[in-house]
């Protein structure tokens, strides 16, 4: 007599995540927030200044002190300052470049929280996801202590392009281009007409439907913006770390801050 199928147990179901810890490495600083799998905090931020120089096995440890805090979270999503592939450091521009290349950051943070998956994209990329609306191609423009810069075309993370350390002007690259030291040095009215350009080039690149513009320094933009451009606040720099185990449509709107 064949079995009754229907009294086979079903195929055990991956549970699902509940809270990520949520980490946004800068140049100047480490955030950190536990968030559940909708981008929600559920806890206050942490921050620490990132350490110079800032070797993997210094940056770790900064990472295990800044999120000791912080309650139990079962997933880890971790924005990083360069090129990120599959999980592996490409570059690292503010970190020391030469020390960074090749380095696997997830393993090194999931061994040290004890084992915890993690991924990491990023930063640029990882706040572009929790402000895209998911439709078209649409960019997000960092200005921090750097240039960052993420692609999507209808809600898909597209391959990373480094622009922040390619040229823009004779020998400028976008990071020093538009970074904090250009901002500090030639104040925000000449900081502003570098942005302006910026935005232009990077739509004659791209042929964006919508660029958006976060970052620490974003609050300095003061340009009368077209509607294809839009400001959004550097806190969902963190939230986007949601979208990275928990894909969702949409967007939080209340990351808007300009039009």
């Amino acid at each position: 007599m064949a079995a009754d199928l229907t009294d086979a147990p079903a195929p055990a179901e991956e549970p699902a995540v509940q809270n990520i810890l949520s980490i946004d490495i800068g140049g100047t600083g480490l955030k950190a927030s536990v968030i559940d799998r909708h981008g929600t905090m559920i806890a206050d931020k942490v921050r620490v200044p990132t350490p110079h120089p800032s070797p993997p096995g210094v940056l770790v440890e900064a990472i295990a002190t800044l999120v000791k805090p912080l309650p139990h979270f079962d997933r880890v999503a971790i924005g990083f300052p360069g090129a990120v592939r599959a999980n592996i450091i490409l570059t690292a521009p503010h970190l020391g470049e030469e020390i960074w290349h090749g380095v696997d950051l997830a393993a090194l943070v999931s061994q040290r929280l004890g084992g915890v998956p993690t991924k990491i994209v990023n930063d640029a990329e990882m706040q572009g996801l929790a402000v895209i609306k998911g439709q078209g191609l649409e960019f997000i423009l960092t200005l921090g202590t750097g240039c960052g810069t993420g692609i999507f075309y209808n809600g898909e993370l597209a391959p990373h392009l480094e622009l922040s350390t390619h040229p823009i002007h004779k020998k400028y690259t976008y990071d020093t281009y538009v970074g904090n030291a250009a901002f500090e040095t030639m104040g925000k009215k000449r900081w502003n007409k570098r942005v302006e350009r910026v935005i232009a080039l990077l739509r004659s690149l791209t042929h964006f439907d919508h660029l958006y513009i976060g970052g620490g320094n974003s609050k300095h933009v003061t340009l009368d913006l077209p509607t294809s451009v839009s400001l959004v606040s550097n806190e969902a720099g963190i939230d986007g770390g949601a979208a990275l185990w928990s894909p969702r449509k949409g967007r939080h709107p209340e990351y808007d801050i300009g039009a």
